[in-house]
């Protein structure tokens, strides 16, 4: 299932790449695109990962996940 997690707290291209290493690392996660324009990851996640599981990556990287949209 497609979901798109808005991200308050990125600036450059090391931000993209710890959000995809932190994302990539949950099982049953693919991720499409990091976006520092839309403010957002667009990722791929089977049933079985939580959309708490997705803002719990985002937030331990230092960041902060406003939202998740299905």
């Amino acid at each position: 299932m497609k979901r798109i997690v808005k991200i308050e707290g990125m600036g450059c291209q090391h931000c993209i790449n710890r959000i995809t290493e932190a994302l990539s690392a949950l099982d049953g996660v693919e991720v499409l695109e990091v976006s520092l324009e839309n403010k957002s990851a667009t990722v791929n996640a089977n049933d079985s990962v939580t959309d708490e599981a997705l803002m719990n990556a985002v937030n331990e990287e230092g960041f902060e996940a406003i939202e998740v949209i299905k």
